[in-house]
């Protein structure tokens, strides 16, 4: 795993860089923001995360250590690649990241190229609770509704391929269930637990 690397730049990109580091050229992908300030010649530190596919290895970096956390957290939302991560860090910081996801807003994440509806509400369910929000955000969340995480269970589901019809009542039965304080995540999978045998039963599985 190559987890970071300092050289010079050989050549920029709107959105990659060449490193020479020791006499090797890395191509890097890069955010938009990071590219403008890069300039022939530089000696740059980089974080960096390796993705490995059958067919390609591709470096992406970054200059701070908390945006390689969020590009990883990213990754984990069903439906968002590589690209789509990058293109998420072009469009917002990581504050205004973890600011929708706390506010549960997803309009921030919809205005990105290449992330649809469904995706992007699958981020701000799917990242709830795992990113630090800024301080400002934090003190003026409010505890989200019953009818709030409802919309956002179901909004979910349906997501991921259930009808509406099957995503409300099975959402309306976790949250009759839920403890006191459940979140989002939490009730997700408490549906994704139900459907499962569901799916079976109807199938013949």
């Amino acid at each position: 795993m190559i987890s970071s690397l300092r050289g010079r730049v050989l050549h920029v990109e709107p959105d990659s860089v060449v490193l020479d580091v020791n006499g090797v050229g890395y191509a890097v992908a890069v955010t938009a923001q990071l590219a403008r300030e890069l300039h022939l010649g530089d000696e740059r530190s980089l974080h960096t995360a390796l993705i490995v596919r059958e067919d390609s290895m591709s470096l992406f970096g970054f200059a701070e250590r908390a945006d390689l956390d969020v590009f990883g957290q990213l990754l984990s939302v069903s439906g968002v690649g590589p690209k789509s991560a990058l293109g998420v860090l072009s469009s917002l910081t990581v504050d205004q990241i973890a600011r929708a996801v706390a506010d549960e807003d997803d309009a921030p994440f919809r205005r990105v190229s290449g992330i649809g509806p469904k995706t992007a509400k699958l981020i701000v369910v799917q990242l709830a609770g795992k990113l630090h929000a800024p301080a400002a955000a934090v003190a003026g969340a409010s505890t989200p509704t019953a009818s709030g995480l409802a919309d956002q269970v179901t909004a979910a589901l349906i997501a991921l391929g259930w009808s509406e019809r099957v995503a409300v009542e099975a959402t309306a039965t976790v949250l009759d269930a839920a403890p006191t304080g459940a979140t989002v995540p939490s009730l997700l999978k408490l549906a994704l637990a139900q459907l499962g045998p569901a799916r079976k039963e109807r199938t013949g599985v």
